[in-house]
């Protein structure tokens, strides 16, 4: 019996695992670190599984569809239609310049010729790098906040900074016309959960950055209600494609880009293989979501098209 029971073991426990982590989340410590943890972690049993359900003819059916399970949990098998759009916005937690130089990230983004760019970890060493990439960037508007930068081609309305509690952050609010109305877009780089922490058996400190998160997600939803038409959120939100965090932030900005046009599993922090930086929209159509490969930071960037 077991040759069949280790393919329905697997079964349910991937099954367990996507759904306490998507469902239950961030309310507990044990179901935070299942909702955060890398999704590909899920994967690793299949092979063994697979070919052992298959030497025994026995279940390969049942193993098959937990690691379907688990690759589609993981965006492996995730595939939407792509099309041009009228609107490109970038974002790319660029940290801190520490991996590239104003010209070489300036290439970067003129190559991706986007209308609206999105940067976060914008506090450059040396000092004189935001002059340097503001000069390599003609054409567009540059506007800051702390550790947040947003440049844009289009008309500026206005632009506000909203603190966020726990760290020394900001968002920055721009609202920006494009096609005759106004677009209202946010920059974000909420606070990191350290699930690395856990490790160490610091759980306080653990809750205590769950908790900061949260309340970070509070002003952005507060944001999200006081903005009318349309308006975007984008950044580093250090939070995975899934959990309650997740979908309170498209909740109030609307469905994640990448879900509605993008392909495979779009890993914006390669290192850990998760994706964490985000771009959720409402009132406009993401058309196109890609991850691009460029390396100039440990972070890839983001770009979406719209209309």
């Amino acid at each position: 019996m077991f040759r069949s029971r280790l393919a329905w073991l697997y079964l349910l426990f991937v099954t367990l695992v996507w759904g306490l982590g998507e469902f239950v989340g961030e309310r507990t410590l044990p179901t935070l670190l299942l909702a955060y943890a890398p999704a590909v972690l899920w994967l690793l049993p299949a092979p063994f599984v697979l070919l052992w359900t298959a030497f025994r003819r026995r279940g390969l059916a049942v193993a098959l569809a937990g690691t379907l399970l688990a690759a589609w949990g993981a965006g492996l098998l995730h595939w939407r239609p792509q099309h041009n759009g009228k609107l490109r916005v970038l974002d790319y937690n660029v940290n801190s310049g520490y991996k590239s130089t104003p010209e070489r990230l300036a290439a970067v983004l003129k190559k991706a010729n986007a209308d609206v760019i999105l940067l976060q970890e914008s506090n450059f060493q040396p000092r004189g790098y935001p002059a340097a990439l503001a000069d390599a960037l003609p054409g567009y508007s540059v506007h800051s906040a702390a550790e947040v930068m947003t440049l844009t081609r289009l008309p500026v309305l206005a632009t506000q900074t909203v603190n966020l509690p726990g760290n020394q952050r900001e968002v920055l609010v721009t609202r920006l016309q494009w096609r005759g109305q106004g677009l209202t877009v946010v920059n974000a780089h909420l606070g990191t959960v350290q699930v690395m922490d856990a490790l160490a058996r610091d759980f306080a400190y653990l809750q205590r950055t769950r908790d900061r998160r949260t309340q970070q997600v509070q002003v952005l939803q507060k944001l999200a209600a006081q903005t009318s038409g349309p308006a975007l959120l984008g950044g580093d939100l250090n939070t995975p494609p899934r959990g309650l965090i997740y979908r309170d932030l498209q909740t109030a900005f609307g469905t994640d880009a990448f879900a509605q046009a993008g392909r495979g599993p779009g890993w914006t922090f390669p290192g850990l293989r998760v994706r964490i930086d985000h771009q959720m929209a409402r009132d406009l159509i993401p058309t196109r979501a890609r991850v691009l490969g460029e390396e100039e930071s440990d972070h890839r960037p983001l770009v979406v098209d719209y209309r």
